[in-house]
């Protein structure tokens, strides 16, 4: 460590060549906001000057807009359906050199092996991955995960150095009624001297008060103009999330001003791997703000060194001496072009092909992260919705949004009072089936903005516990869809009249594909196509807006294993309950 300081300290004052000089670029100086045009040595993979320096081997940018490579402050990678080393490849595509990751998906699954996966996974590769411990696994008492996490579990993984803290602390009612669990867990990360990540999802004034007096300094759960100038005027860092079903840049980004900016920070939380290819990962915020009226260079520091100060990594986020050469080439500051990408000084991007592709390793799957998918068996009167009038408990999808509604409406209902389907209505069969302990568990509902005419779409991705979800138009194919899934050990399905019109496998604890990422994403596009046979609505994604389905912590009306759950309450509520009001 000396040796390597030393030499960069005599490489910086010219006492000895660089390993590289990049000349002719105009350096995007995040600090001041400015542009500089001059020469930057890169030594033993960190910047040790800017200015004028001879190096071993030099690279001419031709003109090109040097940026600090960006930085995702909040990403959950299990929602990519693709391996940490697979979605390195395509995240370096898009300049992303460092991801701050919450593993709470797979956690939720097979709990502290879960950590250990993607920890071990993560090693040695091109990428910087740093993680958040999953701070609520189950995300509420009011479903059955496939673990449930204390501090004792948490707190040995706190040592490690690619741990950052504690990850979102979804659950703010036991925060507010100061839980001792978890009072424990976040003021065991305190004592660490790590950071606790927020989730203040609709949280408002006094609730916000409480919930920032436990330490929490950042929310990405901000939807409206006026929740994100809260958050900011109360001293948190915006996480300014665009991800695959949550939307919320283009609602939020008027907050960001030149007074506050250095307070903003992008994210991307959930997107799919289809997403992630065709518009990007941060680099597809920093478009959008741009188009939105910010300013390119404080589009690019939200991206880059803003996430890196909020999250203690002092070594990333500038293009500046003692910085990490993580870099991007830009061919413009209004398309955000990205030309080149170098990590740790050695390009790893060429105009869209990751270059070195055979230093990104495959992890082989471990035995214990397969068969995750286990139930009772089941039939079809378990799925029967007895009603007591015609009137009923929905949840109304909101498209581009993990927000959901809660609405009152008539259903159909067959002569003994069950529910009956309706495509007209767009009301179908909502189940959440139990798959990690064999309870038998199935929670039933009514959804309504899928629009499918006739099938089922399924899958064991189901935010945050991971049992089987499904939405159908009839129990057959609802129960055909429960009956794949639980065959090729995870993963998505769409039937029809009793067959398989298309399916993903996801092998890895039901969540997750062990193959190429570009193999995933041709599987994709057949699931996608899919769709148009059973007639579902694709002007939004319904496969990941069903998985959220599940998640009880974002308002309005969701569903667990357990039932149907309002999420302003915080309880379960019956189908038919309280629907004369």
């Amino acid at each position: 460590m000396r040796l390597i300081m030393e030499r960069r300290i005599k490489v910086a004052s010219g006492g000895e060549p660089a390993d590289c000089v990049i000349k002719n670029g105009k350096i995007i100086d995040v600090f001041n906001g400015e542009i500089i045009e001059e020469d930057l040595a890169i030594a033993d993979g960190f910047i040790a000057g800017i200015g004028h320096y001879e190096g071993l081997k030099v690279i001419d940018a031709k003109g090109k807009f040097i940026s600090p490579a960006f930085i995702d402050g909040h990403v959950h990678i299990e929602s990519s359906m693709i391996t940490p080393s697979e979605l390195a490849k395509v995240l370096l595509m898009h300049g992303v050199t460092a991801i701050i990751a919450d593993p709470h998906e797979i956690a939720n699954v097979i709990g502290t092996a879960g950590i250990q996966y993607m920890l071990d996974s993560t090693e040695n590769l091109p990428f910087d991955f740093y993680f958040m411990l999953p701070s609520c696994v189950p995300a509420t008492p009011f479903e059955n995960a496939g673990a449930s996490l204390e501090m004792e579990d948490l707190e040995p993984f706190l040592s490690h150095p690619r741990v950052l803290g504690l990850a979102e602390v979804m659950n703010a009612p036991a925060v507010m009624n100061v839980d001792p669990s978890m009072m424990k867990k976040i003021c065991g990360t305190h004592k660490a001297r790590k950071k606790v990540d927020g989730h203040a999802a609709g949280l408002k004034t006094r609730e916000l008060n409480a919930y920032m007096s436990a330490g929490i300094r950042t929310d990405h759960e901000a939807t409206t103009l006026e929740e994100a100038k809260e958050r900011i005027q109360k001293g948190m860092y915006l996480l300014v999330r665009e991800g695959t079903v949550a939307r919320d840049l283009k609602n939020i980004i008027g907050a960001v001003t030149e007074k506050n900016s250095r307070r903003c920070v992008f994210v991307t939380d959930d997107k799919h791997l289809d997403d992630l290819l065709h518009e990007g990962s941060i680099d597809f915020n920093v478009r959008v703000a741009i188009t939105e009226g910010i300013e390119p260079i404080t589009a690019i520091q939200m991206a880059s060194l803003n996430t890196a100060e909020c999250f203690g990594l002092e070594h990333l986020g500038a293009v500046a001496p003692g910085y990490k050469a993580d870099l991007l080439f830009l061919d413009d500051l209004k398309s955000v072009s990205i030309a080149q990408v170098f990590k740790n000084g050695k390009l790893i991007v060429d105009n869209g092909k990751v270059a070195e592709i055979d230093v990104l390793p495959t992890y082989r799957q471990a035995p214990f992260l397969a068969g995750t998918v286990q139930f009772q068996e089941f039939s079809k009167e378990q799925l029967q919705i007895k009603l007591n009038s015609n009137l009923a408990n929905i949840i109304q999808v909101v498209p581009n949004s993990l927000l959901t509604k809660h609405v009152i409406e008539e259903t159909k209902t067959d002569e003994a009072g069950y529910f009956q389907a309706c495509i007209q209505k767009d009301h179908l069969k909502l189940a959440v089936i139990e798959r990690h302990h064999m309870t038998g568990n199935i929670g039933l509902g009514i959804v309504k903005g899928f629009a499918l005419k006739s099938g089922a779409i399924a899958s064991s991705i189901a935010h945050d516990s991971h049992n089987l979800i499904i939405a159908g138009t009839n129990d057959e194919d609802m129960i055909t869809a429960a009956l794949k899934l639980r065959e090729i050990k995870g993963g998505i399905v769409v039937i029809q009249n009793g067959q398989t019109i298309s399916s993903l496998q996801l092998p890895i604890a039901g969540i997750m594909s062990d193959l190429s990422y570009d193999q995933v994403y041709e599987q994709l596009g057949l699931l996608t196509a899919s769709l148009e046979v059973i007639g579902a609505n694709t002007h939004f994604n319904p496969f990941l807006t069903l998985s959220f389905l599940a998640l009880p912590v974002i308002p309005e009306l969701k569903i667990t294993d357990m039932g149907l759950f309002d999420v302003t309450r915080f309880t379960h509520i019956g189908i038919d309950e309280d629907v004369e009001c």
